[in-house]
């Protein structure tokens, strides 16, 4: 299923052993486009403090309650490595982190996470992953990669969605817009489409573009460009937030782009690892 971050701002998050407190903000991969981190603000139980979960751990999104489960307890979250979200989440902080919760590094293969397309799939030596448990490292499980973190020690490519939400939108030809959220994959956590406002341009006009479409991404100068036209932007499918967004609307702005959809990108990845 997708949502929007406007959506998920409203959810708050519970981990096995009570709530944990409302999410904030998202921090995504600049270069897979994917969630790496949800930005949580806790509450008085930890004196308001902000600390980074992992989609790793959470476990199936509940839109009914707005709610998010985490699959680790308050106490593993009191005891994660402190976060000031006013600078850049570093790879040193990363490694902490994750060693902390003894989760595998996301980073190091061509998938989405790892070598896969699903956080939990990083989880394959993890035991205790029913309904109200949290997890558990097998003894067994080699985990963490040296070689990998040495070769990882590099800043991560980490941006904030409340951030880059107002950025402009340039097409090939000229200006079309700004960002105005994000719509995202509850199971991969990757952000499948940027929602751009055209009102600027073309009044009252809402369109998606799929990361893949972008050709650069400045950030010191706050603008996104994409490899389309205005018109083609102009003549696409118009995106009403209101209205679910169902695979049937997906496939209409793919065939307007005459461009290849995530999905069937995402099946023919699966099937060559699947013969390798």
């Amino acid at each position: 299923m997708l949502h929007t971050t406007k959506e998920l701002e409203e959810f708050s998050l519970d981990a096995t052993d009570g709530p944990i407190g409302r999410l904030k903000d998202l921090y995504f991969d600049d270069q897979a486009w994917v969630v790496r981190y949800l930005v949580v603000e806790t509450g008085s139980w930890l004196a308001s403090r902000k600390v980074l979960i992992s989609p790793i751990a959470i476990g199936k999104v509940n839109a009914i309650d707005k709610l998010l489960p985490v699959k680790i307890s308050r106490e593993q979250v009191k005891g994660s490595p402190d976060i000031d979200t006013a600078k850049p989440v570093s790879r040193q902080y990363e490694l902490n982190y994750f060693s902390h919760y003894g989760y595998p590094y996301y980073w190091g293969g061509t998938g989405l996470w790892a070598g896969g397309l699903y956080p939990s799939e990083l989880l394959p030596g993890y035991v205790g992953l029913g309904e109200g448990e949290h997890l558990e490292p097998r003894s067994d499980a080699p985990f963490h990669d040296g070689e990998i973190a040495d070769k990882a020690l590099g800043d991560p490519h980490l941006r904030s969605c409340e951030a880059v939400a107002g950025y402009h939108v340039e097409a090939n030809d000229g200006a079309i817009g700004h960002i105005d959220d994000f719509i995202l994959d509850e199971r991969t956590w990757a952000i499948r489409y940027l929602v751009v406002d055209t009102s600027n341009w073309w009044l009252g006009h809402k369109v998606l573009i799929a990361p893949q479409w972008t050709r650069k991404v400045n950030w010191s100068d706050s603008t996104v460009s994409i490899n389309l036209s205005r018109e083609a932007v102009r003549s696409s499918p118009t995106y009403d937030p209101s209205l679910p967004l169902g695979r049937n609307e997906e496939m209409k702005i793919y065939h307007h782009y005459e461009l290849p959809s995530y999905w069937t990108q995402e099946a023919a990845r699966a099937s060559t690892v699947m013969t390798d």
